[in-house]
């Protein structure tokens, strides 16, 4: 039995695509069943309620082997450290009472950096990572760069004004992963019941993008003229807390965009395996998913 969380998610709902297409017994967690497509429904077992909440995750992990664990987010905590840890400690504690053999998680980049310790939600997410490791299951941390799909959020502005911004310095090229490469190694090891240990698998995409470099290439797809535009942290902090979050949250995440800026996704050496794992690049992401959805905006 394999468990899924977030099963409406971006990166969940794909997980959960591929894992259905296996031979195993999946059970999903779920606030709202109703939001689950009727093939998921007729598919997979469905535990309602939070992933954060003691009952659920106890009744969830009951007799399953492997679990697919992401964190929802949480707009409105105290910090980041209680968003995360305190999120997932009923899960962990659930890995423990309830025998999981195999858990495999996403995470982030930069374990190991100098600015490991001081990178918001980076920060957060390592430790979740080292809680759910404590519990001696079968660990892989999936630990992704940034989200080609985040661009996704300024489609509007793209169509409109032909702009997309960040607090990313313009000529820093860095690595830059699509959530449905992530997906599908998340559903590769879950459907594998051979692995054992615990390791950390980076995720970096096939290349290394600037944000200028992203606006050629949107411009080159979108057939429109389109442009990076870096904007003041404290500018971005309170375009955050104005769209409703929490200071500290808001501080967490542009935290971890400084740490970016200062090299934390730079820690890992490319191989050519990133490729393989990774293979969509920032060209085919556009024409395959930026373009319909900026013409849809």
């Amino acid at each position: 039995m394999i468990v899924i969380t977030t099963p409406t998610g971006n990166i969940g709902h794909q997980v959960l695509n591929h894992v259905l297409a296996g031979d195993q017994p999946v059970r999903v967690i779920a606030r709202d069943p109703a939001r689950l497509p009727a093939e998921v429904r007729d598919h997979a077992e469905v535990i309602q309620g939070s992933h954060g909440d003691p009952q659920v995750v106890t009744r969830a992990f009951k007799g399953a082997d492997a679990l697919f664990w992401l964190f929802p987010g949480d707009r409105r905590a105290a910090n980041a450290d209680e968003a995360y840890i305190g999120f997932t400690r009923p899960a962990a504690e659930a890995i423990r009472s309830q025998g999981i053999e195999r858990v495999v998680d996403v995470s982030a980049l930069g374990r190991g950096t100098a600015y490991a310790s001081r990178a918001g939600f980076v920060t957060a997410s390592l430790a979740m990572d080292d809680l759910i490791a404590g519990t001696g299951a079968a660990f892989r941390a999936l630990e992704a760069a940034s989200f080609l799909d985040n661009m996704l959020r300024q489609t509007g502005a793209i169509k409109e004004h032909g702009v997309f911004s960040g607090t990313l310095s313009p000529d820093l090229a860095l690595p830059a992963v699509a959530t449905r490469d992530i997906a599908a190694v998340a559903a590769r090891l879950l459907l594998d019941r051979t692995w054992t240990g615990q390791e950390e698998v980076p995720l970096l995409g096939p290349e290394d993008l600037s944000g200028n470099d992203m606006a050629a290439i949107a411009a080159e797809v979108l057939g429109i003229p389109v442009r990076y535009q870096q904007i003041p942290r404290q500018a971005y902090k309170d375009r955050l807390t104005g769209a409703g979050v929490s200071e500290a949250m808001a501080q967490g995440m542009l935290d971890m965009m400084i740490a970016k800026d200062n090299g934390l996704d730079l820690g890992v050496a490319r191989t050519p395996q990133h490729a393989i794992d990774t293979p969509t690049t920032f060209r085919q992401w556009c024409e395959d998913t930026l373009k319909p959805a900026v013409q849809a905006a």
